[in-house]
């Protein structure tokens, strides 16, 4: 959605968040990143067919691949929750519908896409709210493709960015069903005081919260355990309903520091006996280079590792 109100004469620009979003004081909204949705239906280069499934204030997409008609074939699901701050993007953009349709395509897993609210219109938590609510969909097997096609002992969750933020927490809630595993792809966590190589300056700590203050009005600041699983009165990581993790960063990504600790924190916490989390850092890349660059090589290796880990014994 590109605007809530059209544009008045003299409109004032009052945030600006990057190619995100910026928001005017008449309350138009502008999101200059965001492209035209795409139809769901088949994508001819891999065979996978997609719809979408209404779900009353959210919806979701749904991936089938070829894979799916060999008789009584039961597929591992992912669920995706895209990134764009929680304040833009959709599942049914055309950079996500590609790696969905390629992701499900070459594992093969059944895909389902969750298309959530977004701030400022509707603050955080209400992309959580919806992002636990169609998992919980997802697990009932009420829709007819996941309950014929769906394998629910193999569960994945994953997401990007702010979607991979929101893995975290509907992994980390206590009556979500164990999950087979977890991949968060370059995801976005903060907090008051400075990991790895991240800037010490205080105005740069505050400018790299600010959007994040800005979509959860209620908030008490960086180190609230959604935004820093690793707060002192965060949720204990141990308590993360998956057998197996998966944290992707990327070199030219000022999230990388934040991502290898959260992998190392996590590692950590886990019990003896269990897999330790699964790091891929990619050199010479930027935040999500993936959706931009879906045909280069770096992309395919990551791909290539989701795959693996995803038909991991």
């Amino acid at each position: 959605m590109a605007s809530i109100a059209a544009p008045t004469v003299g409109d004032e620009l009052v945030h600006e968040f990057g190619p995100l979003l910026r928001v005017y004081k008449s309350g138009r909204i502008e999101r200059p990143l965001v492209a035209p949705p795409v139809e769901p239906g088949l994508d001819p280069s891999t065979g996978v067919e997609s719809k979408d499934v209404n779900l009353g204030v959210y919806s979701a997409r749904l991936y089938l691949p070829p894979a799916a008609a060999t008789a009584g074939a039961k597929l591992p699901v992912i669920f995706y929750i895209h990134g764009g701050g929680f304040v833009a993007e959709s599942a049914k953009s055309p950079n996500y519908h590609r790696f969905l349709n390629d992701l499900t395509s070459a594992c093969p897993a059944l895909g389902v896409s969750v298309d959530y609210r977004l701030a400022p219109e509707h603050p955080l938590p209400a992309a959580y709210d919806d992002c636990l609510a169609a998992l919980r969909w997802v697990l009932s097997a009420a829709d007819p493709w996941i309950s014929a096609h769906g394998d629910l002992a193999r569960v994945f969750v994953a997401g990007d960015s702010a979607g991979g933020n929101a893995c975290h927490h509907v992994a980390i809630q206590q009556d979500v069903a164990r999950l087979k595993g977890a991949v968060l792809i370059h995801p976005w966590f903060w907090g008051s005081e400075a990991v790895g190589e991240e800037t010490r300056d205080p105005a740069g700590r505050a400018h790299g919260a600010g959007l994040w203050m800005f979509a959860c009005p209620g908030t008490s600041g960086a180190d609230d355990p959604r935004m820093n699983p690793m707060a002192l009165d965060a949720p204990g990581l141990e308590t993360l309903a998956c057998e197996r993790v998966m944290v992707c960063t990327a070199e030219g990504d000022f999230l990388r520091w934040r991502g290898r600790a959260y992998s190392e924190a996590v590692t950590a916490a886990r019990a003896a006996g269990e897999r330790e989390v699964e790091l891929l850092e990619t050199d010479g890349e930027g935040h999500v280079f993936f959706l931009f660059k879906p045909d280069c090589d770096k992309t395919k290796e990551m791909l290539d590792r989701i795959v693996a880990f995803v038909n991991a014994a």
